[in-house]
């Protein structure tokens, strides 16, 4: 799992959307690691923080729990945690388990 953020550390623009891309699998074996990247990027997140889904290749139910948990972490600090571009795997995944409704898709 590989984590591109756009935005260097402390630098965010508070006008602009904080974005993330990510790629590769999301498991068993990276979600710590993920889970404290995005950690991280709440502290200089703007108000709208996209993860982009385009080049994930894999998700199971740890990465789904990642990122559930960074949404509950972001709402108390005014943070709105949206998706982009997840594959059809993805969209199906969170289609199934109802997190599409709950875990906004941005264009």
């Amino acid at each position: 799992m590989t984590v591109i953020d756009t935005a260097p550390l402390g630098v965010a623009n508070p006008s602009s959307t904080t974005t993330i891309h990510l790629s590769g699998e999301i498991d068993i074996f990276s979600s710590a690691a993920l889970r404290r990247q995005l950690l991280n990027t709440l502290h200089y997140s703007t108000s709208l923080l996209v993860i982009d889904l385009s080049q994930v290749s894999f998700c199971d139910a740890g990465g789904l729990a990642v990122l559930v948990g960074i949404q509950h972490r972001a709402r108390p600090m005014g943070i709105t945690l949206a998706l982009r571009a997840p594959r059809p795997f993805m969209a199906r995944l969170l289609r199934i388990t109802g997190l599409d409704r709950g875990l906004p898709m941005v264009a």
